[in-house]
């Protein structure tokens, strides 16, 4: 083994380490969501596949609400997303393009907001929610999403404005445009890196969100999201973990999905985001 091998063996080693602790739950998820039951009640469970069965993913979708909730968690989710990326764009080109005053303090009010835990605002929210009569309601769900997500898109995207030179849109000026057209023509193609990193954090965190969609959804049970029927699906099923491991895995599937589409552009923007302005 040579000397470089052998001063990265450490680190190659931690890095490691660190991949199978994150990834063995996963994959103990997906593997008991396709074993059959009696494999999967063995005092003895094997780490490799043995017998495959898909009854546990047709419980999991014929359960009782699956599609209902479902559809919740994505019209939640595509809610918070697009009033993120609406606002959040208006709110960058204010910042990296205009001079106006206050410009500094706000931009450190929004660095204030994306470094504060959120969970310290579950019990504000919820008296909010209770005093405007806001409970039991999808729209409450996406607006909070929408706040949660706002400070790390802002930020995001306004480091790819300032990066974008602002002659680009005074030549398209020059040529006719208005100052909207310059920006929808030439600064907004250039910023679909950004958009979609942003995107897919909003994604992300509400599709995931499970603290407030338990708090502020309580009567109306056919409102509630994902996670928070996954959670009860033991009770339903009661002992039947290949279920209940198979609706976690469809729960998990659309992140993934949504994640290995848009990898690349996804990574190029999370870093030029992150040394951009």
């Amino acid at each position: 083994m040579t000397p470089r091998a052998l001063r990265r063996l450490p680190l190659n080693t931690a890095a490691a380490l660190v991949f199978v602790l994150a990834v063995f739950p996963v994959y103990w998820m997906v593997l008991t969501a396709f074993r059959p039951t009696r494999d999967i009640q063995s005092e003895t469970p094997g780490f490799l596949p043995g017998s495959v069965t898909l009854e546990h993913f047709r419980a999991a979708v014929a359960a009782d609400g699956f599609w209902i909730f479902w559809r919740n968690s994505l019209l939640v989710t595509a809610g918070c997303v697009l009033l993120a990326l609406v606002v959040a764009l208006a709110a960058a080109f204010a910042v990296a393009r205009m001079n106006w005053r206050g410009r500094r303090a706000f931009v450190l009010m929004v660095f204030l907001a994306q470094v504060a835990p959120w969970e310290a605002l579950l019990i504000p929210m919820y008296v909010i929610a209770r005093d405007a009569d806001l409970l039991d309601r999808l729209a409450t769900l996406s607006l909070i999403y929408f706040m949660v997500t706002l400070p790390f898109t802002i930020v995001t995207l306004r480091s790819f404005l300032a990066a974008v030179p602002a002659e680009l849109e005074e030549a398209a000026q020059v040529d006719g445009c208005t100052r909207a057209a310059a920006f929808r023509r030439v600064t907004l193609p250039l910023l679909a890196p950004g958009l979609l990193a942003t995107s897919l954090f909003g994604f992300i965190t509400a599709w995931n969100e499970f603290a407030f969609a338990n708090m502020l959804i309580i009567k109306n049970q056919d409102d509630r999201t994902l996670p928070v029927w996954l959670s009860s699906f033991s009770n339903v099923f009661g002992t039947d973990w290949g279920a209940t491991m198979a609706a976690s895995t469809l729960f998990a599937l659309p992140v993934l999905v949504l994640f290995l589409v848009l990898q690349g552009r996804v990574a190029a923007g999370m870093t030029g985001g992150a040394v951009k302005g």
